[in-house]
C-alpha cells in the first residue's frame, strides 16, 4: 500500500478513535433504557398504549402500519465516515484503495423516525419511495404524537412513540407484549436515497436477505421470526402479479390459485387501485404462527415466503414455528427487541422533533 493510501488510513483511523471517544464521553448521558421517561414524562407509555388502543379500535389496519413502520424505520441505516471515503478518492484518484475503505464502516445510526419526515425541495421522504409502496396511518402517529405533547411538551421522540406503537400493536394483533427499551432521539433528515441498500426486498436470493439481517445483528431464526409478521395484512397485486403472469408460478398450491387470480385479475394492475390479497386467509388480523403452516403448504404470496420454506437454511426454523406459537413469539420478540435497538440515537444527538413529519428546523 503507498504512502498515500498509509496517510489517508491514519487519518481514517485518528478520525475513529476521536469519535469513538466522543461516544465514550456521551456514554454518561443516558442511552437506551426501560422506562426512559419515568422522570420526565410519567404517564409517557400509557398515553402511547391508550392511543394506539383507541385507534385500533376505530381503524383495524392501524396495527399493520405500527409493526412495518419499525421494521422501515429500523432497518435503514447510515455511514457516518462514508465522507472520508469520498476525500480520499477526491485527494488521490486512487479507485482501487477507495472501494477496499468502503468496507471499513465503523458508525451507524437508525430508528430515528427519518421514516416519518415530509419530503422537501431538496429530498425525497423515505415514505414516498416505491419501496414503502401501501404504508400508510403516518398521520395517525402525529395523533399520537399530539396527545403525548399535551402531558409533556418537547420530552418524548418520534423515534421512540414510533417504536412503542409498533409494540402495543403487536399486542392488538393477538401477539406477545415485548418490553421495550426508549431513550431514542429523532433524526432530521430523511434518507430515500440509501433505502434499496439496506432495506431487504422480497424479491431478493434468501442469501441476500440473510445477509442484510445480519449487518443488524439479527441471525436466521430472528429473520424466519420476523417475516412471521406476514401472518396479517396483506400483499398488493402490484407486488404479486409477477408470479401470476404471464404464468402461475408452478410452486403455489393449485388450490390457492383461484382465490389470487379472482383478486388479483389484472396483468398489469392499477397501483392507485386497492388490489390485494390477504396474506392468511384463516386469521388474517392474528398475528400467529399460521403464516408458517401455509408457507409450508406452498401459500406464501410473495417470493421471500416461498424461499424461507425451501431454504435449507430456513426451513428447520419454519418447522419448529408451525409446531409451536411460543417458540414463533419467543423468537419474534427477540428479533423485534434486536431491530428496535439497531444503533438509535441517542443522548445529544438528534433533536426531539415538535411534530413527527417535520425537522424542528421546517417547523
Amino acid at each position: 500500500m503507498g504512502s498515500k493510501a498509509l496517510f489517508f488510513f491514519a487519518l481514517l483511523s485518528f478520525s475513529a478513535v476521536s469519535l469513538r471517544q466522543a461516544f465514550a464521553e456521551n456514554e454518561e448521558e443516558p442511552g437506551l433504557m426501560m422506562n426512559f421517561y419515568r422522570d420526565t414524562c410519567p404517564q409517557a407509555e400509557e398515553i402511547i398504549t391508550e392511543q394506539v388502543r383507541l385507534l385500533y379500535k376505530r381503524h383495524k389496519n392501524t396495527a399493520f402500519s405500527w409493526l412495518r413502520n419499525i421494521f422501515h424505520d429500523c432497518a435503514v441505516q447510515v455511514n457516518f465516515f462514508l465522507p472520508f471515503f469520498f476525500l480520499y478518492f477526491f485527494l488521490f484518484k486512487d479507485l482501487h484503495v477507495f472501494l477496499m475503505c468502503l468496507v471499513f464502516v465503523v458508525g451507524f445510526k437508525s430508528c430515528d423516525a427519518s421514516l416519518l419526515l415530509d419530503s422537501t425541495r431538496r429530498s425525497l421522504s423515505e415514505k414516498e419511495t416505491d419501496r414503502s409502496f401501501g404504508m400508510r396511518n403516518f398521520r395517525y402517529i402525529e395523533t399520537i404524537k399530539e396527545a403525548v405533547e399535551r402531558e409533556c411538551p418537547g420530552v418524548v421522540s418520534c423515534a421512540d412513540i414510533l417504536v412503542l406503537s409498533a409494540r402495543d400493536g403487536i399486542v392488538s394483533l393477538g401477539g406477545p407484549y415485548i418490553p421495550l427499551k426508549t431513550g431514542r432521539r429523532d433524526g432530521r433528515k430523511s434518507r430515500a436515497d440509501i433505502l434499496e441498500e439496506y432495506l431487504p426486498d422480497h424479491n431478493e436470493s434468501m442469501s441476500a436477505v440473510l445477509d442484510r439481517f445480519a449487518s443488524m445483528g439479527i441471525d436466521t431464526p430472528g429473520v424466519v421470526a420476523l417475516l412471521g409478521a406476514h401472518s396479517v395484512g396483506r400483499t398488493h397485486c402490484v407486488k404479486l402479479v409477477h408470479r401470476l403472469y404471464p404464468e402461475v408460478d408452478p410452486a403455489f398450491n393449485p388450490d390457492h390459485i383461484d382465490h389470487m387470480l379472482h383478486k388479483c385479475p389484472d396483468p398489469i394492475p392499477d397501483p392507485k387501485a386497492v388490489q390485494y390479497v390477504r396474506n392468511d386467509r384463516g386469521t388474517p388480523m392474528v398475528l400467529d404462527n399460521n403464516y408458517y403452516r401455509n408457507i409450508l403448504d406452498n401459500k406464501g404470496l410473495l417470493l421471500v415466503d416461498h424461499q424461507l420454506a425451501v431454504d435449507k437454511r430456513t426451513k428447520p426454523y419454519v418447522k419448529k414455528m408451525a409446531k409451536s406459537q411460543d417458540y414463533f413469539f419467543k423468537e419474534f420478540s427477540r428479533a423485534i427487541t434486536l431491530l428496535s435497538e439497531n444503533n438509535p440515537l441517542t443522548g445529544t444527538q438528534g433533536e426531539i422533533r415538535k411534530q413527527c413529519n417535520l425537522a424542528n428546523k421546517l417547523h
